[in-house]
């Protein structure tokens, strides 16, 4: 019998830590956003510039997430702020994505065993899921 492929995300603007779900086992990797921080701006321009550079960081951290999604069949995307529905949001507008199953939930911080903790709950078998045979 194959096993799914199947990863959690737990994400904010700045890092996210995928948590990969398979045959009850998880192994873990960080995506860090790479937005870096800023002095403050000399004049508006330069506050243009930097909101600018910021946005360009942003969509390619949202980029480098899509990449490391694509080979999976069941996502869940969770954390504290927006950055989950932004990158959904991006997702759904890709068609390589039409086949992979995807759940948000909003969480606080989590350390590192709460995160496993999430994942393993989330995916575990005895959970009754919808349109599957437990």
């Amino acid at each position: 019998m194959k096993s799914a492929k199947r990863i959690g995300i737990w994400m904010d603007h700045s890092v996210a830590h995928l948590v990969e779900y398979i045959d009850d086992q998880t192994s873990t990797k960080t995506i860090y956003a790479q937005v870096g921080e800023q002095d403050e701006p000399l004049n508006p321009s330069d506050e243009t510039m930097i909101q600018n550079k910021e946005q360009n960081q942003l969509s390619n951290y949202y980029k480098r997430l899509s990449e490391a999604l694509i080979n999976y069949e069941d996502v869940v995307l969770f954390g504290p702020t927006s950055a989950k529905e932004e990158l959904i949001n991006l997702i759904k507008a890709d068609h390589h994505f039409d086949k992979i199953r995807f759940a948000i939930k909003t969480t606080d911080s989590m350390t590192e065993n709460q995160r496993f903790a999430f994942v393993n709950a989330h995916f575990s078998p005895s959970k009754n899921r919808p349109g599957e045979d437990n």
